[in-house]
């Protein structure tokens, strides 16, 4: 790939060192990249979140190696890999995490498993692979080294994914579950505008939200401020899918649900 961009996600946090100290080892083996730091605040072992991030992140990425490490795994038998997907390449443990990312970019057309140790920093550590097999791999491909050098190659389809979240479409309706909850709790749901389109509710001005017992009136506008202050508004979100908000405040506080939850979308009666 040769020197160039470097996008590093992580559950890392920033009150210790494990983000400086791949940011160092980049730099050692690769001092012209240039380092994005798509977040280090995924929640701790939650794989889900950050696929889900790098997935809605990559497609407005420069070409990258794209770095990412949610590894609850680290030290056992899971396989540490790069995967080509369009104008990227994705470093990182595979137990999922990259999967949704690679399809953002139009699919995994090559992978191989990361064990060549002329790549590998010498250590004897065995849970910090950010530091001692992904950082490194990242930087050697960013400085110009194929991703054929990194190991042997390993089937695009035996790769882990994580289970696509729940969709139903129907005549009048669509169930699906809550897909994200971003920063501001605002909860994205799995479902885009054609499968929207496809139950009929694209162009309707208020949508009925039930989850179990409960419902909401949720009228369906272009920004958060068609609802009045203090009340839940559903829109299309910045990643294309249909969310629920509250203007001025937390959706996943106000209605009680979050990832993985599921509601029911239909037309609300006038």
């Amino acid at each position: 790939m040769g020197p160039g961009w470097i996008a590093f996600l992580t559950d890392y946090g920033r009150s210790d060192g494990f983000v400086a100290a791949c940011h160092g080892v980049i730099a050692r083996i690769a001092p012209a990249a240039r380092v994005i730091d798509v977040t280090h605040d995924v929640p701790p072992q939650d794989v889900r979140h950050g696929a889900v991030v790098l997935a809605d992140t990559v497609p407005y990425l420069p070409p990258s190696v794209v770095v990412g490490v949610v590894d609850p795994g680290v030290g056992t038998a899971r396989r540490p890999v790069a995967i080509v997907a369009g104008p990227h390449v994705l470093v990182g443990p595979d137990n999922g995490l990259l999967a949704w990312a690679a399809d953002a970019c139009g699919g995994a057309s090559r992978s191989v498993e990361l064990t060549e140790p002329a790549y590998r920093l010498a250590t004897a550590a065995t849970t910090f692979d950010g530091r001692d097999v992904f950082a490194p791999a990242a930087a050697h491909v960013a400085g110009g080294v194929s991703v054929a050098a990194l190991g042997p190659d390993v089937p695009v389809e035996s790769l882990v994914r994580l289970p696509d979240p729940w969709l139903v479409v129907g005549d009048g309706s669509v169930g699906a579950e809550v897909h994200a909850v971003d920063h501001f709790g605002t909860l994205s749901l799995a479902v885009r505008v054609p499968e929207l389109a496809a139950a009929g509710l694209a162009e309707v001005s208020t949508l009925l939200v039930e989850a179990g017992r409960r419902s909401w009136r949720v009228p369906f506008g272009r920004s958060f401020a068609a609802a009045p202050l203090g009340e839940p508004v559903a829109l299309i979100d910045s990643a294309g899918r249909l969310a629920v908000a509250v203007n001025g405040g937390s959706a996943t506080a106000a209605l009680g649900l979050g990832v993985g939850d599921r509601v029911t979308l239909g037309a609300a009666r006038s």
